[in-house]
């Protein structure tokens, strides 16, 4: 997708030359200033009942006499917020992607113009639209039409508006290829085809990068890990991508994926309703590589590291079973008392891994839990930090990006229900409190890490007549990456 930055006068919008123009209209009471052929159609709308000036109403009006665009369509937003701005031009931007045009104009009228934050709405908007999944189904059909957006402004506002683009135009890349690995079953996705993906984008991007096999992981000591792996026929893969955009002694971020290309639930396997959907359970995994492409085409100037634990988790005769002790990379040992908590498993020796980087912060994404689902639902993703000011960090990116988290609790107490009789500490507590004792579990193996858990289990998919990857939250820490850098 393609998208640009247009100045024009208000009064000039029905001379926008595109196939299509969509005006967003903001507040309850018709703008002042716009052309008469477009503030008459608005009029005789309203006056008809067509269109109601209320959040996320839509009109596709055609041809209007007077606007050189051959398809108009108009779009209510509540307020002038990037958010409802947002919420008003998904819905059209579906009706107008079955079209035929190929160049959308956009113009925003009735607020105070176009804000950075409101061009990479647009941009995020446009890309969920335009995203079609056909990798294994070639019925799928042609990708839609519509491939250049063009955004109106006025001049004062042009060179926000063509930051919020440009910053949207990457984002949209990493969500992309972040909900497109997501979005392949488990037999095409394999750990191996995570690995090749991030070789491919270190590749294109001058990246480096390391991959390592099972011998170089049991080198290493990773343990608890392995003890995930080992039920699969598929090899583990534990990888390592680097950017370097600042100075090489600058300490980077280092963000830390759950890679589960497939999860059965092991020995503990899950029921078998829905069981499809935890091909998704590589989400963590593919918003690290999805945020590493939009840092790269920013050139943001900031040290970036993404690590990726991969393997799947299946029932075998070699698989781990509940009761089992493993030692992890960090030397403490986990009784598995259930091997379906398998993701803080993979993800505690990454995070000892991590140590080694010497970052200035640490982030882990991973659908993790059930239990931050019936927490928080399917709107924000769970986000727990001991360290204040990263916690407020991340909530103030993933508020930028409209991809939002919520702050949990890390209270000592939650700490207790994880002691083992048989060794220094149990992977799982019981059923109440799940997403926080998820955490806790982690933190044990975060020294003195400024850490950040990402929850993703209610925001990485969705399911039902939508079911698909989200790509989130690779807004949220693409966002946070660069106020690193900014920060730098």
């Amino acid at each position: 997708m393609d998208f640009r930055n247009q100045v024009l006068a208000l009064g000039a919008l029905a001379k926008a030359d595109a196939d299509a123009l969509l005006v967003v209209l903001t507040g309850t009471k018709p703008p002042q200033g716009l052309p008469r052929p477009i503030a008459g159609a608005i009029d005789a709308a309203v006056h008809h009942g067509d269109l109601a000036l209320k959040a996320s109403r839509t009109l596709y009006a055609g041809r209007v006499a007077g606007v050189k665009a051959p398809r108009v369509m108009f779009a209510v937003a509540g307020d002038e917020s990037p958010r409802a701005v947002k919420a008003a031009l998904v819905p059209a931007l579906n009706a107008l992607k079955g079209l035929g045009a190929r160049h959308l104009a956009v113009a925003l009228v009735g607020a105070s113009g176009p804000t950075a934050a409101h061009a990479e709405a647009l941009a995020t908007a446009a890309g969920d639209a335009a995203y079609l999944y056909r990798h294994t189904k070639p019925s799928a059909g042609p990708a839609p039409r519509l491939s250049k957006i063009t955004l109106l402004s006025d001049a004062k506002a042009a060179p926000d508006v063509t930051l919020g683009l440009r910053r949207g135009a990457a984002i949209v890349e990493g969500v992309t290829m972040a909900r497109e690995l997501a979005n392949r079953p488990g037999n095409h996705c394999t750990p191996t085809h995570l690995a090749e993906q991030a070789q491919e984008l270190a590749r294109s991007a001058d990246l480096k990068v390391d991959v390592l096999g099972r011998k170089e992981i049991e080198k290493l000591g990773m343990g608890s890990f392995l003890a995930v792996a080992q039920g699969s026929e598929e090899p583990p893969r534990f990888i390592v991508l680097r950017y370097q955009g600042a100075a090489a002694h600058d300490a980077p971020v280092v963000l830390v994926g759950k890679g589960i290309t497939f999860d059965s639930g092991g020995i503990s396997i899950k029921p078998a309703a829905e069981m499809d959907e935890m091909k998704f359970d590589m989400g963590g995994a593919a918003s690290v590589l999805g945020t590493m492409r939009a840092v790269v085409r920013l050139k943001a100037k900031v040290n970036l590291v993404g690590l990726i634990a991969a393997c799947e988790n299946l029932p075998s005769g070699r698989s781990v079973k509940p009761g089992d002790v493993v030692t992890s990379l960090s030397g403490q040992t986990i009784e598995i008392l259930n091997t379906d908590a398998e993701g803080r498993l993979i993800l505690c020796d990454a995070l000892t891994y991590a140590e080694r980087l010497k970052p200035k912060a640490v982030v882990d994404i991973a659908t993790l839990t059930g239990a931050c689902v019936i927490a928080l639902g399917h709107h924000r993703s769970g986000m727990f930090s001991p360290e204040e000011e990263l916690a407020q960090q991340l909530l103030a990116a993933g508020d930028a990006a409209l991809d939002p988290c919520w702050r949990m609790p890390l209270d000592a107490e939650y700490d207790e229900v994880l002691k083992s009789h048989f060794a220094d500490m149990a992977n799982v507590g019981p059923r109440a409190g799940g997403a926080i004792t998820a955490a806790m579990f982690l933190k044990r193996f975060t020294g003195k890490l400024r850490w950040a858990h990402l929850d993703i289990a209610g925001t990485g998919w969705r399911s039902g007549a939508n079911k698909g990857a989200t790509g989130r939250p690779v807004g949220l820490l693409t966002h946070f990456v660069l106020a690193q850098a900014q920060n730098h």
